[in-house]
């Protein structure tokens, strides 16, 4: 099952907005590769949940709930439905994940300013234990 990493400048929209809210239309990308990321989810994929900006750490785990359709604010662009799956143990920031060789081909590492990318599996495996999560 593919995985992602979704950023949100938490001033803006928070995991703790999205855990109130219990979901949430992820929209507003305007990046064309990110775009293309949001068109290839499918319905139960999972993505960090990214503060950018201050915090930069993945702070949780989302899950895809509707595939992409046309972004309500703009339909040139695509949107999804994300919901709330678990708070990490604890956040893994950007620094972490740029010192650990497991991430040295991590999309968001390698593009910063994308807002939606890929994670592989192992990259996955490797956040999850950096939060102390799984091995």
């Amino acid at each position: 099952m593919p995985h992602w990493l979704m950023k949100s400048e938490p001033g803006v929209y928070s995991w703790e907005d999205l855990v109130r809210d219990g979901g949430t239309e992820w929209d507003g990308v305007r990046n064309a590769a990110a775009r293309l990321h949001l068109r290839a989810m499918q319905v139960g994929d999972e993505a960090f949940f990214y503060h950018s900006n201050a915090d930069k750490a993945a702070v949780g785990i989302m899950r895809i709930a509707r595939t992409a359709a046309p972004d309500p604010k703009d339909a040139d662009w695509v949107s999804v439905r994300v919901e709330p799956v678990r708070a990490l143990p604890r956040p893994v920031s950007l620094k972490e994940m740029k010192a650990d060789p497991r991430l040295a081909a991590l999309e968001m590492v390698r593009q910063s300013r994308l807002s939606v990318s890929p994670v592989r599996d192992e990259e996955w495996t490797a956040i999850l234990a950096l939060a102390g999560e799984g091995g």
